[in-house]
């Protein structure tokens, strides 16, 4: 959990919004460091948490969880962690085994014409808290709203689901856990880096997943890499944009930080005000 980044987004573990949906994008860079921030901070808040890890190992997190100060296998062992590990899920799906013991959240794989309605199953059931991918803690202990958690959604693309079968998922899961329970959902996607101009005919492209994603979220980081090139001392600059509707409206507020990432955490700053530039 990144101290700097709560500053910023007037956020702690003991006080947030509820009903929130934040997108994490990059465009030449990574954003994946603002994942692990949302994690150890719901997980401190004692939030349900569903994870839908599709790029990583169950390991890797755990281990940058650590760092943060919050143990990802005791959340599990609780019940308070729902991990699918898409990877693990994938293999089982593309290489059947003889014993059927993973969840069928990837069963989309097999055709992803047929879109992701068990993928949405398993989130709805992570959040709900009905068991699938985790037990409940044998004290019975009750959790605060309910969070999921997404990386990478972009990745759905890769694996052949469409733009709009993704975007009616992100959709289902706002409606469910954002409007209905009273939760949050924080979604990365990332950004191909060619910009919009090469979007001519490709209707299925990461931008417009990201146009998309950008009109359902309340809140927006968008982590982009100097425009100046690279710098050891700053890593890059996140751009943190929120949406407020206003009457008939929507009301937009931007601002722009720098930001450079430690071995334990990450440090926000106004552009030109890092020691290393001062």
């Amino acid at each position: 959990m990144f101290t700097e980044l709560n500053s910023i987004l007037n956020t702690t573990p003991d006080s947030f919004t509820q009903g929130e949906f934040v997108l994490l994008s990059d465009r030449q860079s990574d954003a994946s460091f603002l994942i692990h921030h949302f994690l150890s901070l719901y997980l401190r808040a004692r939030c349900k948490v569903c994870f839908l890890g599709l790029v990583q190992s169950f390991n890797h997190y755990s281990a940058i969880g650590q760092r943060l100060g919050v143990s990802l296998t005791q959340a599990k062992e609780k019940g308070q962690l729902v991990f699918l590990e898409g990877l693990k899920e994938s293999l089982s799906v593309l290489i059947p085994q003889d014993t059927e013991t993973g969840s069928r959240a990837m069963d989309f794989l097999r055709d992803p014409r047929v879109g992701l309605k068990s993928l949405y199953e398993f989130v709805r059931s992570g959040v709900t808290g009905s068991g699938i991918g985790g037990r409940e803690g044998g004290g019975g202990e009750e959790w605060g709203p309910p969070v999921l958690l997404v990386d990478d959604l972009s990745v759905l693309l890769s694996l052949g689901v469409s733009a709009g079968a993704v975007l009616d998922f992100s959709h289902y899961c706002r409606a469910t856990v954002c409007s209905e329970l009273q939760g949050n959902v924080v979604m990365l996607a990332r950004s191909d880096g060619r910009g919009e101009e090469e979007e001519d005919g490709d209707d299925e492209g990461s931008e417009r997943l990201l146009r998309g994603l950008a009109h359902q979220c309340s809140l927006t980081l968008q982590v982009q890499g100097l425009p100046t090139g690279y710098c050891r001392d700053i890593h890059g600059q996140v751009e943190v944009c929120w949406r407020r509707r206003q009457g008939d409206g929507q009301c937009k507020q931007k601002k722009l930080f720098q930001y450079k990432v430690h071995d334990k955490g990450a440090s926000f700053f106004a552009p030109g005000t890092s020691s290393a530039v001062l």
